[in-house]
């Protein structure tokens, strides 16, 4: 009986399984089907997709300083080796066998490689396509994952392959109009956005599908394809078109509040701060919007602000953003805009205040940190405090993850001028106290050094005690754990101990007896960075060996003096052609000019500080100058400049013509044509007096000279170039080559 019954249940399984083979088309055949391809595989592979686009989302990190681009992802262009579907068809055929496998390495790696295997599976053992129609109605579903799946394994060509085979296959399916979206975005990712707009064109305006009203989900993702495709050929007008589309419904709340800070960074970029404004606040207003969006649209609102009052107003929202505990991840970016605001304001001691906060902010980022420094480089240089500015300005360089941007390679740029302004100023401050010091009568230096020493002692002294009070209570000894712990310091043999031991490492073995801080008490030898202990004596401490370091011969003292000149003229430069700034130009040379400076360096200070002094618009000084150079130098180019002043050009040449005019010139010098290049450079001279190839075009004169006339015109001509142009490339070639006439 047993027998029969089991017998039974075999022959009932058997016939339940032929009854739901794939080959039959019958109704529990295709609810079999449906129900174990969906539950059993596609959900699975539906849950590894939605943990790949997770990951993708909490990984990638937006640059809120630059146009985000639409959809958040990163992908790699090299990767895209690929053609370019311009005449894909949607009735492209596509299928897999069931010899089709998935690379296994592909399906470990990601969740999207997981999500295909599934999709492939399904279709594997469940598909029902039976007289050339698929009966399972959950197999258009898995070709859907399989294209997405695909779409973000980089993929393109198989992801249009799975994607045309559902529009060829499944036209009356309900999801064919997101399939064509999908396959829109694929062909954006492979450069043919043209073929994108057409067929999003076709879906929302003939709407070639069956369905006749979208749901507004779908209508959000075309406009947001859309978008892409114009957005990737340049046509901006449209993209903002189809993201004010995009935005209306916002069933998609994360793309949507991205849409609008898009389409806000758009207006912005085109100094439509009106109407980025009018986005940033609805964006602000977005209740369900995620926060990242609405504290970086306040704080673009803030960037975009055109008054006073607008701007006070986003004073106000900045500062509750940052007293709300919520925002603290923020922080470094809300303290940063409040500066900008402040510094808008000229009110710079908040501006420094709240860009320090920025730096001290527990959530700083690199990218933001590198404008924070940037921005306080910025003020300490337009109060000439350059040699602050530049440390700011390394601090950039040094967190700035992008060193080809722009803005960093101006940072570069103005970082390596003032690099020299300190080396000089520095040469200038070390040669003025040598010399001061070496000014000065035995007894005054023996005084001047003894003071020194003894500030040295006092501070030695003071940072000692320091230590040991530190030690004693709460320093390094708090953090010993003992059973003593709690006890007084001198009843507590560990902290005691451990306090005697560091007390010998900076003062070493010494007797109980008064004045034992002194160093000639000491009984021990040590050796560090700062001193050197000689039969107990610290050499810091020793008047004798400064005193024999100050120069008493007339050759050291001469030397000191030339440099300290040479660096002062330097200076002056730097200020008056580099950083424009004429006020410390001419304090800088005025005071060479009565520290009786080399003879070759007369001429170029008094010409400098007449030029200095017409940009100032002091036209009394400027007159002093100049009558120098006429009754001293009346022969020289400058008083010839001076007399026969160029005349103004009646159109300048433009700014994109003039590289093109030094090739001209370059390729006539080569040619031998050198007083034709002479000529031709005189003439178009007056026309480019702004203009950055001034140098070269000086230059490239003087060279033509030196092949025609002879060494003194040629001389004349260098020793220009080389005055007007001290600090630039052209400027220091031509003094290379004065040296090299002189020897």
């Amino acid at each position: 009986m047993e027998y029969i019954k089991k017998t039974f249940l075999y022959l009932i399984l058997l016939f339940v399984l032929a009854a739901c083979s794939a080959k039959k088309d019958t109704i529990t055949s295709r609810n079999y089907h449906a129900f174990t391809s969906y539950f059993n595989i596609l959900f699975n592979g539906e849950e590894a997709f939605e943990k790949g686009i997770q990951g993708i989302n909490e990984g990638y990190k937006d640059d809120w300083f630059k146009q985000l681009p639409i959809e958040p992802l990163v992908f790699d262009d090299r990767k895209t080796a690929i053609p370019i579907l311009k005449n894909a068809l949607p009735g492209a055929r596509f299928s897999i066998n069931k010899k089709t496998e998935i690379n296994k390495e592909t399906k470990n790696q990601s969740p999207f490689g997981r999500a295909e295997e599934k999709a492939v599976k399904a279709i594997q053992m469940h598909g029902m396509n039976i007289d050339g129609l698929e009966r399972n109605g959950q197999i258009d579903d898995a070709y859907l994952l399989l294209g997405k799946a695909r779409y973000y394994s980089q993929r393109f060509v198989p992801a249009v392959e799975a994607f045309n085979y559902v529009i060829a296959n499944y036209p009356n399916a309900n999801l064919i109009a997101e399939t064509k979206i999908w396959r829109a975005k694929a062909s954006i990712r492979m450069d043919n956005e043209e073929l994108a707009i057409e067929t999003m064109k076709l879906l929302l305006v003939v709407k070639d599908t069956l369905e006749l009203d979208f749901d507004p989900e779908i209508i959000e993702q075309a406009n947001t394809a859309l978008a892409m495709a114009y957005i990737k050929s340049d046509s901006l007008q449209n993209a903002k078109k189809h993201l004010i589309l995009a935005t209306r419904t916002r069933r998609n709340i994360e793309q949507a509040a991205r849409n609008m800070f898009v389409l806000g960074q758009m207006y912005a970029k085109e100094n439509k701060k009106d109407s980025a404004a009018v986005v940033f606040n609805q964006l602000t207003a977005f209740k369900d919007a995620p926060k990242k969006y609405k504290i970086h649209a306040n704080i673009a609102l803030a960037k975009n602000s055109s008054n006073d009052s607008l701007s006070s107003d986003i004073l106000n929202r900045l500062e509750e953003l940052i007293d709300n505990r919520d925002n603290r991840p923020y922080l470094d970016q809300l303290y940063y805009q409040v500066a900008v605001l402040h510094e808008k304001k000229d009110s710079i001691g908040l501006a420094v205040s709240y860009y320090n906060k920025s730096l001290r902010a527990k959530t700083q980022e690199a990218q933001q940190k590198s404008f924070t420094y940037e921005g306080l480089g910025n003020l300490y240089f337009r109060d000439s405090e350059y040699q602050l500015a530049n440390s700011y300005y390394d601090s950039v360089l040094k967190v700035a993850l992008d060193t080809l941007d722009l803005r960093v390679r101006r940072v570069k740029r103005k970082s390596k001028n003032l690099a020299s302004l300190i080396k000089f100023e520095e040469v200038v401050a070390v040669n003025d106290s040598i010399l001061r010091i070496a000014s000065l009568s035995k007894a005054e230096q023996t005084a001047f050094f003894q003071k020194y020493i003894n500030n040295l002692k006092n501070a030695d002294e003071e940072a000692a005690q320091l230590k040991l009070n530190q030690i004693a209570f709460g320093g390094t000894s708090s953090m010993l754990t003992s059973s003593n712990k709690g006890k007084w310091y001198f009843y507590n043999s560990q902290s005691l101990g451990f306090g005697k031991t560091d007390f010998q490492k900076v003062w070493g073995n010494r007797k109980l007896e008064d004045n034992w801080r002194w160093s000639e008490k000491a009984s021990f030898k040590r050796k560090s960075k700062d001193s050197e202990t000689e039969a107990g004596k610290d050499m810091r401490y020793d008047l004798d060996s400064y005193l024999v370091t100050i120069p008493i011969l007339k050759e050291e003292i001469d030397s000191l003096k030339t440099h300290r000149n040479q660096a002062l003229y330097e200076l002056g430069l730097i200020y008056k052609e580099q950083f424009k700034n004429l006020k410390l130009a001419t304090q800088r040379l005025e005071r060479v000019a009565t520290l009786q400076p080399d003879i070759e360096l007369v001429l170029p200070i008094n010409w400098h500080l007449y030029r200095a002094y017409k940009g100032l618009g002091d036209a009394v000084k400027a007159s002093f100058y100049e009558n120098i150079i006429l009754t001293e130098y009346p022969k020289t180019v400058f008083a010839q400049i001076i007399k026969n002043p160029e005349e103004k050009a009646t159109t300048a040449v433009k700014v994109n013509e003039v590289a093109n005019l030094y090739k001209e010139f370059y390729y006539l010098y080569k040619n031998g044509e050198y007083i034709e290049t002479v000529d031709r450079i005189n003439e178009v001279l007056p026309k480019i007096g702004d203009s950055k190839l001034m140098p070269k075009f000086e230059l490239l004169k003087t060279f033509a000279i030196g092949k025609y006339l002879d060494k003194g015109a040629y001389k004349k001509a260098l020793e220009f170039v080389a005055v007007n142009y001290g600090n630039m490339d052209e400027g220091k070639k031509a003094k290379e080559i004065l040296k090299q006439l002189a020897k």
